[in-house]
């Protein structure tokens, strides 16, 4: 206790970091457990990293945990030289807890499917890793992946195009290069596991509400959340003054528009800076306009 009170560190901030941090581990295990008991036994692949050493394990006789870890460490480099210490702070959590998860697990030697079932393996690996993914976003994360690689190549190359359609390109790039290793069913059931997880995390996240939706944000800590959508996410925002009628108190609403993880990671945010602050979540079907990642107003 007298360490804490030194420190200025809060039961309540030791308890959120242990929860945060079991949250992450399950989230770990779940994906550790779907690559090495599921994904690997039945010859499978998917897009991400994870499709990436797939195709290297093919061509070098080394645990796959071991060139996860490598493509880990590559992908951070990359991401400090290109993106800056920002980014890199968002995924080092989980490039350094996920592959040693996943070591852990490639030592027990464990399969779940009792014969070798490729359709029924494609399906439990993307509920699993879909799991993985939402879990890891709700709570504001991001891993070392085709994410970080689509961020950079967006950034140096295509600006103007929408991440979620980067990230799809270098995904699909992933995939259509499994096919000339493993052959084209295989890319075919990696393209299902691709669409089961897409679809699994946005129903952890948000259940079944659509890949954009609309923060209605009223708070009296305006500028700490203005600034953080403006500058730390890059998203547009636009505010009102309102005023609560019961209380005659003066607040700001804030509108903004983004993505399933941005929206967490806003969330975690308002948290952070103003508990009492209220915050409506509403789906959307489409947005047009010219803004990051929507669709041009003109366009056929």
């Amino acid at each position: 206790m007298t360490f804490l009170k030194k420190t200025g560190i809060t039961r309540q901030k030791v308890k959120e970091f242990f929860i945060e941090f079991a949250i992450l581990l399950a989230a770990c295990c779940i994906s550790s457990f779907s690559t090495v008991s599921v994904m690997i036994p039945n010859g499978l692949t998917s897009g991400g990293l994870t499709g990436i050493v797939r195709i290297v394990q093919n061509f070098v006789d080394v645990d796959f945990s071991i060139l996860y870890y490598g493509g880990t460490v590559v992908i951070l480099l990359l991401v400090l030289i290109f993106l800056g210490r920002k980014e890199l702070r968002k995924i080092v959590m989980l490039s350094v807890l996920y592959p040693a998860v996943l070591f852990i697990f490639e030592r027990m030697d464990f399969q779940l499917l009792e014969e070798k079932d490729v359709i029924l393996a494609a399906v439990f690996c993307g509920v699993f890793s879909g799991t993985y993914v939402g879990l890891v976003f709700w709570r504001g994360y991001a891993s070392a992946g085709s994410e970080a690689i689509a961020k950079i190549i967006k950034k140096k190359l295509c600006p103007s195009v929408s991440m979620s359609k980067v990230l799809m390109c270098v995904d699909a790039f992933i995939i259509i290069c499994s096919a000339f290793v493993f052959g084209r069913n295989i890319a075919m059931y990696a393209l299902i596991t691709q669409v089961i997880i897409t679809r699994m995390s946005e129903m952890i996240i948000y259940g079944f509400a659509g890949k954009v939706v609309q923060l209605t944000i009223i708070t009296s800590k305006y500028e700490g959340v203005r600034k953080y959508i403006l500058e730390d996410l890059e998203r547009g925002v636009s505010s009102v003054p309102v005023t609560g009628e019961y209380t005659q108190t003066e607040f700001r609403e804030l509108t903004v528009m983004c993505s399933l993880r941005e929206s967490a990671l806003i969330r975690k945010k308002i948290a952070s800076l103003d508990p009492d602050a209220f915050v409506i979540v509403t789906r959307v079907e489409a947005v047009w306009g010219h803004g990051k990642g929507f669709s041009e107003l003109q366009k056929d």
